[in-house]
């Protein structure tokens, strides 16, 4: 057992996607509203393969307009 939280990405990217869901927004419009020339960073982080950058974090939590401790899951 780790002393310090540890991201559960797969829990976190659950989290991710229902909160897209929530907001009313597509993969598509996350994708536009980045300027991803590609969806795929956003399916990543929705399976919980890839987490968000910092800033790009930053952003999430101001589009589904919550913090950025509300998206992320710790174990």
């Amino acid at each position: 057992m780790s002393a310090y939280p540890v991201i559960n990405m797969t829990a976190t990217g659950q989290n991710i996607l229902q909160l897209r869901k929530k907001a009313g927004l597509t993969v598509s419009n996350l994708q536009q509203i980045f300027g991803f020339s590609t969806p795929q960073a956003i399916y990543k982080w929705q399976r919980g393969t890839a987490l968000p950058t910092l800033d790009n974090m930053v952003v999430l939590s101001a589009v589904f307009n919550t913090s950025i401790n509300n998206i992320l899951v710790y174990s």
